[in-house]
């Protein structure tokens, strides 16, 4: 067997382990990763080059942050309050962090950096309200992930350079509509699925609005808002990195004693974060193995002009399940398009583009990319499995593999 064809086969077995065994996918990809380097000649620092230092930045910082706002009771009064925007309708409450999410991430600072941010507050009131954490996940990830392709997000200004330099410039805001209707259509069909129109039926009512002055922020609940505003306003206004932002804002909230920091790392949901670390080494292992060139090779021999697009949808969304739809899949496949269609002998590249971009992100809710595992991350410890729930989004994920090719190969 090739290397490529190896790593290929040891992702998805990992893939496959984590849905039926409980160990964490993260340590087994790190152990397939380790022995596929040696099996072919790849040096231990080559293979552990592949270690997302960003992401694993980003996901340690911002949940020690709120971890610790969740400690000194600020999530909880904010939630509370959030209840309370609502006018204590529990139907209204995932809508609105899907609003939310979208206007954020349209804005600038993109959808992972807005899911870091909105995630543990929206976690939390699902948690106040009796919100399934799976149905919120649904809201926030596709709410956050349809603003990711805006002219002015870090997704949207890569996918306008790539497509530039291929031959398709000006199509940016063709390319953020079609996403965000996409994501739209996606999120409330699963919002209505999963019974988010059951919750318009009930109002709740928690400790805090039946006690005002339960929802009265003291100092350290006011000293944390001010942490979160800050980086909310640098990430928004001046392209802070939210993870090292989080990071320094967790220093004040110890240094002013408005958390307890010791207790909140060791609360911090650790193996969260070793499970996608671990699985996202294994995926630059594959890069590294030209393993997502045995994919592009596989299109060329499967695909015809007709059917290029719903295809290559449902390739990307596989890929974007476990990886990053920004660092890998767009990169990938986008500058396949005019080898593609050389060797097809004809297609529509924006078709083509477009479903790779749909295609790519209505799969990021995935637990094994960002964005779902921001969401479990920002799960409130006790309330609900973060296993069953990583399972589900999951689920969830590889399903939307078949949603995107449909509506891909429908609409492109």
């Amino acid at each position: 067997m090739s290397l490529a064809a190896l790593s290929l086969a040891a992702l998805l077995v990992a893939i496959l382990a984590s849905t039926v065994t409980p160990l964490n996918v993260g340590v087994l990809a790190l152990a397939f990763a380790w022995g596929i380097g040696l099996y072919g000649g790849i040096g231990v620092n080559d293979v552990m080059a592949g270690f997302p230092v960003s992401l694993f930045l980003t996901l340690a910082g911002v949940t020690l942050l709120f971890t610790q706002a969740q400690q000194n009771g600020t999530l909880t009064k904010v939630a509370e309050r959030a209840l309370l925007l609502c006018r204590g309708n529990a139907g209204l409450v995932p809508v609105m962090f899907f609003a939310l999410g979208c206007v954020l991430a349209s804005v600038g600072p993109g959808h992972i950096a807005t899911t870091a941010l909105i995630a543990p507050m929206a976690m939390t009131v699902a948690a106040r309200a009796r919100i399934p954490a799976f149905l919120m996940a649904i809201m926030v990830g596709h709410g956050a992930t349809s603003g990711s392709l805006s002219p002015v997000a870090p997704t949207g200004i890569i996918v306008t350079g790539i497509m530039a330099r291929i031959g398709l410039p000006g199509h940016e805001w063709s390319t953020y509509v079609n996403n965000l209707v996409a994501q739209a259509l996606v999120a409330f069909a699963g919002y209505l699925i999963f019974g988010g129109w059951r919750l318009f039926r009930f109002s709740y009512s928690g400790s805090g609005a039946a006690a005002p002055t339960a929802l009265r922020f003291d100092r350290n609940n006011w000293i944390t808002l001010v942490v979160i505003a800050a980086l909310l306003l640098g990430v928004l206004l001046t392209g802070v990195n939210v993870g090292m932002g989080a990071f320094a804002g967790a220093v004040v909230l110890s240094a002013l004693r408005a958390a307890d920091h010791e207790d909140a790392i060791k609360k911090m949901p650790w193996g969260v974060i070793l499970m996608v670390s671990g699985v996202t080494v294994l995926i630059a292992l594959l890069e590294k193995t030209q393993g997502l060139d045995l994919f592009t090779s596989m299109l060329a021999r499967w695909a015809t002009p007709g059917t290029i697009t719903g295809l290559i949808a449902f390739v990307t969304g596989l890929v974007s399940v476990y990886s990053s739809t920004s660092g890998v899949v767009l990169p990938a496949f986008l500058p396949t398009i005019p080898g593609l269609i050389e060797r097809l002998g004809g297609g529509d590249p924006v078709a083509i583009a477009s479903a790779i971009n749909v295609g790519g992100h209505l799969v990021d809710v995935s637990p094994l990319s960002t964005i779902g595992a921001l969401c479990i991350a920002a799960l409130v410890p006790g309330t609900e499995d973060p296993r069953v729930l990583f399972n589900r989004l999951l689920a969830w994920g590889l399903s939307m593999t078949i949603v995107g090719a449909v509506a891909c190969y429908l609409l492109f």
